[in-house]
């Protein structure tokens, strides 16, 4: 008898809808900034030294559900192979099921393998964007995927990004693993009107404001051609290391604490010698530090997390700053701007806090002021002319420690005032 797929999409993307309710479209909306897409994304090349792409994707105005459609349209094409090689694809007798052999599934064409780096223009969304969204499911799914129902799991990532589609105003969307996908500039109209109504601040202004900083992202991408390939490297390493543990059963000792060996979790006896040695007591220290995420992934694959988190930080500062820079010439009350937006950051309610400890989308509000800082700090000490040099190759980019210590990268790359 065949089995059922790992993950319902069907079912995830009802719960997604579910979940994020369908609040009112917000009128005409984005009409005045579609025409001056072009503008932005010319002032941001100049502003920053990068390449303008040769061709500027549209501004999309959508809905939720049309947010979490897209989105796991991405993830699907990634999360169902992969979940398949960890274990609940195929039915107990190893056999595909039907769908699987033709590869048609819900009435849908199968898409190209890729994985997409979702970077958003509001701190409480998923990363890198890709990092916090895929963690909390694929961590879900490693660990109980043999006993769990396809239902269960679309229902656990429909409500995932049903929650996280009630706060991104704007996303651009670029496929990491697949250069042949177009990639996508995303507005959440919606959202967008809500926001500008709740924060008492001028919509169109906002709508414009948030253009500028999703066509940062494109105008990176395309000045940075190396940068696509960079992520999608790390992301495949990442993904490598998921599948191989996820396959290989329990843990060894020499494995356990490199690469997410938790199994002794499981086992009374080895529970009660952890307790006895302290390990215990630093394990839960640990999760109530938010490091939860490291502890599921494990210390080697932690490295790689680290990495993309910082070029992570790099992509989302630099739009960030940018946005700043080329909205201060278009936008008259952008310091009012700023300061409803650190508002909206600062204020999320208890659980949203919640989310964003189990998935790690901690990371993502770091994200945003550290590169931001970065930035600022770059310009300060080189000027507008200095931004391009972070871009020119993986070398160029600065490390963890280098982000949090601007002066550091300054001498080593050799920028001065």
């Amino acid at each position: 008898m065949a089995a059922s797929r790992a993950i319902d999409w069907d079912t995830a993307q009802r719960i997604g809808e579910l979940i994020a309710g369908s609040p009112p479209y917000g009128g005409p909306i984005g009409h005045s900034v579609q025409p001056l897409a072009h503008e932005f994304a010319g002032r941001v090349g100049e502003y920053t030294g990068l390449e303008l792409p040769a061709e500027l994707p549209p501004l999309e105005m959508i809905d939720r559900p049309a947010w979490i459609a897209a989105n796991l349209l991405t993830m699907r094409p990634l999360l169902d192979p992969l979940l398949e090689r960890l274990g609940g694809g195929p039915d107990a007798d190893g056999e595909d099921s039907e769908a699987d052999r033709t590869g048609e599934t819900s009435g849908e064409k199968p898409e190209a393998d890729d994985a997409s780096a979702s970077t958003t223009s509001d701190a409480s969304t998923g990363t890198n964007g890709f990092a916090g969204l895929l963690s909390g499911p694929l961590r879900s799914a490693s660990g109980s995927l043999r006993s769990a129902s396809g239902h269960l799991l679309g229902a656990q990532l429909g409500a995932v990004t049903g929650m996280l589609s009630q706060r991104v105003l704007g996303q651009y969307d670029v496929s990491l693993l697949d250069a042949s996908v177009p990639p996508r500039l995303l507005m959440l109209a919606p959202n967008l009107a809500a926001a500008a109504r709740n924060l008492g601040i001028d919509r169109d202004e906002l709508v414009a404001w948030v253009a500028i900083h999703e066509i940062t992202h494109a105008v990176q991408f395309s000045g940075a051609p190396w940068l696509r390939e960079h992520l999608g490297g790390m992301l495949r390493e990442l993904l490598d290391g998921l599948q191989i543990s996820g396959t290989s059963g329990s843990a060894s000792e020499e494995d356990d604490g490199k690469n997410g060996g938790l199994d002794w979790l499981r086992d009374p006896g080895a529970l009660l010698d952890r307790a006895r040695s302290g390990e215990l007591r630093e394990l839960l220290d640990r999760a109530r530090r938010g490091e939860a995420l490291r502890l599921g992934l494990g210390d080697e694959r932690w490295q790689i997390i680290e990495r993309m988190q910082a070029t992570m930080s790099l992509i989302e500062g630099h739009a960030e700053h940018t946005m700043d820079a080329v909205g201060a010439e278009f936008l008259p009350s952008l310091p009012r701007l700023r300061a409803a937006m650190t508002r909206r950051r600062e204020s999320r309610g208890l659980p949203w806090r919640v989310l964003e400890r189990l998935l790690g989308l901690e990371l993502k509000m770091r994200q945003y002021e550290v590169g931001r800082r970065f930035y600022d700090a770059v310009v300060q000490a080189g000027g507008p002319e200095a931004l391009a040099v972070t871009w020119r190759s993986p070398a160029e980019l600065p490390s963890t420690q280098e982000l949090a210590e601007p002066s550091l990268w300054l001498e080593r790359v050799g920028v001065h005032a």
